[in-house]
């Protein structure tokens, strides 16, 4: 895809939907819905009637780039970032095999922000490390049936090297489907060309995603639609493969028109097959039906690989019965590759009362398995999870490097350890890249609780935190990387932390080799580092070490115990670079207290921009942050004797150091 433009949005506090916080119901409800929303279409024609409330009717075929009020909200701006797969991590998972696509439902069709919400409740994936491909899942009858992901996740899921697609929804005729609709996905102009097949490429060019998951499962269909559905394909594909765009087709429609599941690779969907990137095999599968799909798909010139056995786990998640043996078996090659539908279960089946902290313990169980330590994986349980499956990547390739272990979303918004906003946030565009193992630890006692936690943060919403005895020497395995070390002036790493109760000796844990082995513990050399109760930074030079840094970690080791540790941030430089300021701050509409900004972006490398609104008593309350150069907030208020509001907007780098501000007011 194209991303050599930096078209961004923002995403913030602003409310998600409903009544706006600060505003009364009248004020609320008299109020212009300023806040920007994920967007999504019907291919041409609309429904009959009229669109239920919050729903928008618009037709993918009149789409424009230029006349998109909110693609500065929606388009994404982290470009997809190559990975590599170190040594495995334990002696069960293989690379260049099984790969996993996870289908996730992250809001609603309609109604879903652009850019986040006030509320720290939502799907924030970080086991990204396993997943090869993320579709956006949604569409209704009701709302619109072609779906683009929104902006945070894809940049998300592109700073840790996965592509993001959006989906076409053809819904079944139970569900409000029309044929009509398919019709009209397929349409031809007079010189024999699919216009929506272009029409998708451009949106996906514009929005910065990846291409399209195209499911058609509205029955009545003949074999000429069929024909017209293929030749609409294999357009999408073309046109999609020059923009780096790629096309996963699911097995619904046959080559005879009808919607009829296979479950199964074979010459009933062969050509879509062949005319798309991969298939989502139905989950009508059988043994033998993905052995016979993976041999037909090696006789077609195709990897196996490109073909995702169905797992549905919206309902019962880490319970559903699986025969893992028939995708994955551990004394064989891998079958076919692994596609989740719904793994949002882990955030869902949670009672409405969930922290963020109950989510990622089931997200964890979901992605590590039973053990919570991929380096020794439970392989008794019967939830084979893809730790034990999968070989982990990362991303972590290049200096300057730095993570403050930030999930994106949080129960507030830390500054160098202070809290700059008491409002719970989401914004996956905000994450870091995150550990991919989590959490290999290696101790001979007891092995500590290790999680993400969120009642305090160095920066954003989370900090890592370790719990137990500690009773012996305890190493924390943290990012598998091919850092270069500059020899020089010495590659300087600095960790932020400090230790709440108890008190622990800390040593900085850095590798320039991998395990001789899978599941062999990295040949760590040793730093010490200075501890205290409050936050501190240390700064340790890697004097002496050449090569790259291959592995980092901690080692942990307790003088008083038990403890309870924390790890702010860490990160890897040559050198402090500082951002440059971006400019133009301002408004571009307003209506009460929803506001919209713009600004010209930073020259220069940018990781995100923070918007901070200055309190007459000269303090300074985070508003939002976002990868873009377009914020909205909503629910503002004038401050007692305020008559205007003021506000700056800084440039974060990659090791978070700010720029200048620069600032705008707006009169009350």
């Amino acid at each position: 895809m194209s991303l050599n433009r930096r078209t961004v949005l923002l995403a913030g506090a602003g409310a998600a939907a409903g009544l706006l916080p600060g505003l009364s119901g009248t004020a609320a409800a008299a109020a212009r819905d300023l806040q920007p929303y994920a967007s999504y279409w019907y291919p041409d024609s609309l429904p009959s009637g009229t669109p239920g409330t919050g729903i928008t009717w618009r037709a993918l075929k009149s789409w424009s780039a230029a006349a998109d009020a909110d693609l500065a909200f929606n388009a994404a701006s982290v470009p997809l970032a190559a990975r590599f797969t170190p040594t495995p991590a334990n002696t069960t998972a293989r690379s260049g095999q099984a790969r996993v696509q996870s289908l996730v439902s992250f809001g609603p069709t309609a109604g879903n922000p652009s850019q986040g919400a006030a509320s720290a409740d939502y799907y924030a994936l970080t086991h990204w490390a396993y997943v090869d491909e993320l579709v956006f899942w949604g569409g209704s009858s009701g709302e619109g049936l072609i779906l683009a992901p929104n902006a945070p996740i894809v940049d998300a899921a592109h700073r840790h090297g996965v592509p993001v697609l959006g989906n076409v929804f053809l819904p079944p005729a139970a569900y409000g489907g029309q044929l009509q609709w398919t019709r009209d996905l397929v349409q031809k102009d007079s010189a024999g060309h699919y216009p929506l097949a272009a029409q998708l490429v451009a949106v996906a060019d514009a929005y910065g995603f990846d291409g399209w998951f195209v499911n058609a499962e509205t029955s009545g269909g003949n074999a000429a639609l069929a024909a017209d559905m293929l030749g609409f394909l294999k357009e999408l594909k073309a046109l999609g493969t020059a923009e780096g765009q790629r096309v996963t087709w699911y097995d619904s429609m046959t080559v005879g028109g009808s919607v009829s599941w296979q479950g199964a690779l074979n010459s009933q969907n062969q050509t879509f097959f062949q005319a798309a990137d991969s298939m989502f095999v139905d989950f009508r599968w059988s043994q033998s039906s993905l052995a016979s799909s993976g041999t037909l798909a090696q006789q077609l010139g195709r990897s196996r690989y490109d073909l995702w056995a169905g797992v549905d786990v919206e309902a019962s998640g880490t319970s559903k019965s699986v025969n893992w043996n028939a995708i994955v078996p551990t004394t064989t090659a891998h079958v076919t590759s692994i596609g989740f539908y719904r793994p949002e279960w882990t955030r869902n089946h949670l009672p409405a009362s969930r922290t963020p902290g109950d989510f990622h313990a089931a997200d964890d169980l979901f992605w590590t398995g039973a053990s919570l330590d991929p380096s020794r994986p439970d392989t008794t349980a019967s939830w084979r999870a893809p730790a034990l499956s999968v070989a982990d990547r990362s991303t972590v390739t290049s200096v300057p490097f730095a993570s403050s272990f930030n999930t994106g979303h949080g129960l507030k918004w830390y500054e160098d350890g202070t809290a700059t906003s008491a409002t719970a946030w989401n914004h996956l565009g905000l994450q870091d890249r995150l550990p991919s193992r989590r959490w290999v630890t290696r101790t001979t006692g007891q092995r500590p609780a290790v999680t993400f936690d969120f009642a305090d943060a160095w920066r954003g919403g989370s900090s890592v935190l370790v719990d137990g005895a500690l009773d012996a020497p305890t190493t924390l395995d943290l990012y598998a990387t091919r850092l270069p070390l500059n020899t020089d002036t010495d590659t300087v790493v600095e960790l932020t932390h400090r230790a709440v109760s108890g008190s622990v000796r800390v040593e900085l844990a850095v590798a320039t080799a991998e395990p001789d082995t899978a599941g062999g513990a990295p040949p760590y050399t040793y730093f010490p580092v200075s501890s205290g109760a409050d936050w501190g930074t240390s700064t340790v030079r890697l004097t002496g070490l050449s090569g790259q840094v291959r592995a980092l970690g901690v080692r942990l080791t307790a003088t008083t115990g038990p403890v309870r540790w924390r790890l702010g941030g860490l990160s890897v430089r040559d050198a402090v670079v500082t951002p440059a300021a971006p400019a133009a701050l301002r408004i571009t509409d307003s209506d009460g207290g929803s506001l919209r900004f713009a600004w010209e972006a930073a020259p220069g490398p940018v990781r995100h921009y923070e918007l901070y609104r200055t309190l007459p008593d000269g303090t300074r309350r985070f508003l939002g942050g976002t990868c873009q150069r377009a914020f909205y907030a909503g629910g503002l208020a004038a401050e007692e004797g305020e008559t205007a509001a003021r506000f700056e907007l800084r440039a974060v780098g990659e090791l978070f150091t700010v720029s200048t501000p620069v600032t705008t007011t707006h009169t009350w």
